[in-house]
This record gives structure tokens, sequence and C-alpha cells, in this order.
């Protein structure tokens, strides 16, 4: 059985390019892996190129840049088309290619772009969770960065007024050059849910930006 995707397939590279680009090591746009031994967690990557900036993922890599390939790549491509398939929500745009190694070997690459169908969601245990990248990790993003994408995706003109909390926080901001939500709640005396609007709201309007943490997300100037 053959799936489908969305997918044309670029032309190969020689080893050369290969070992060209795998010597950047993994970073924002680079994950390596050594195999598909694991193709629901490796979604998870994917999933994280397309909500944030694309990238590539080489299956046949190490994570020190070894180059072994995998020995059965139609089998390998196979696995992870399934996976990305019955796993992601909505579905995914992405492209493969393969690079031919010696001994019948091969690395395949996946491509992601930025997707404009953000946020993308992987399917696991019964819950949809989003993923985002943030230099070389992939981090299950927060409340505020799920709303941020959606938000994004929209595209609407917003506007907001500047209060007395926006101006404390701003004032915070030009000393201690960023802020949480949970500092900002508490600065500004305020629920948490009603801080998560704000900061929400002043991302989309561009006067903040955001990175995404594992524990706690960080909001600073634009």
């Amino acid at each position: 059985m053959i799936l489908d995707y969305d997918a044309e397939r670029i032309e190969p590279r020689t080893i050369s390019d290969l070992e060209r680009l795998v010597s950047k090591g993994e970073g924002l746009k680079i994950e390596f892996k050594f195999k598909a031994k694991h193709p629901d967690k490796i979604i998870r990557e994917m999933v994280a190129f397309a909500n944030t900036s694309g990238g590539m993922l080489f299956l046949g890599v190490d994570d020190d840049g070894g180059i072994p390939g995998v020995p059965f790549a139609d089998e390998e491509e196979y696995v992870m088309v399934r996976e990305i398939e019955k796993g992601i929500s909505p579905k995914l745009t992405y492209s493969i290619e393969r690079v031919k190694l010696p001994k019948e070997r091969e690395v395949l690459i996946f491509h992601f772009k930025e997707s404009e169908d953000k946020p993308h969601k992987v399917l696991e245990e019964g819950n949809q969770r989003v993923y985002v990248r943030e230099a070389d990790k992939t981090i299950q993003a927060s409340k505020e960065i799920r709303e941020i994408l959606k938000g994004l995706k929209k595209n609407k003109s917003l506007r907001f007024a500047y209060g007395d909390k926006e101006r404390m926080l701003m004032n915070h901001l030009k000393e201690h050059k960023s802020i949480t939500l949970n500092k900002f709640a508490k600065l500004a005396n305020i629920p948490l849910k009603q801080a998560s609007r704000t900061l929400i709201l002043m991302v989309l309007t561009n006067v903040l930006n955001y990175r995404a943490m594992e524990e706690d997300d960080l909001f600073f100037p634009v």
C-alpha cells in the first residue's frame, strides 16, 4: 500500500551536499533522527517546524552528526508517511528527499515550510497537542502560544488601548527586558486569565514578541 501525500520529490543531492548540511548540526531548522523507531514522537518535530519557521528532519543521521543512513529506506518512509497522515491535524504539506549512500543505504530528508494553516496538532492519547521549535528543541506550546498561532492565522487587524497595566508592563520591560505570564499577573495585580489575554493581544498587535520555553514563556518588546 502506498500512502498519498502533498509532496513533490526533490532532485537528490550528492553525499558531499548532505555532509555540508549535517555539519551545521541540529538547530532551529534542522533535526537528526537515527531511524523511524518512534514515529509517534518524531512527528512532534515535524509539527514544530511547520508551526514555527519550517525546517528539515534527517532520517538516518545520528545526534552527533554521523551519517549511517537507513538500510530499508522504502520501509522507513512508509512508516513515517503513515504516521504523518494519521497523527497530525490539520493535514501537513511536506516533501521528501532521498540521498543514496554506499552499501545500499539512504538518508531521508523531510522538508517542511512554515505553514499558513497553523497551529498543526499531534494527536496523542486522545489529546491534541501543539509543538513549536525553539533553538534546537521542540517544545509543547502553552495556551498563550496556541492562541497566538491561531490569531496569526486569522490575520485580522487588531487594536488595543494602553491602560495602566500595559504602561506598567512596558515600564517594567525597559529595565528587565522580558517577563513571564505569572510575573505580569503579579506585577499588575490582575487574574492570570486577564494577563494572558493582554499578552496575547500585545503580541498579535506587534507590540511584544515571545520565546517559547519548557516552563514559562518569555515576552519582550519587538
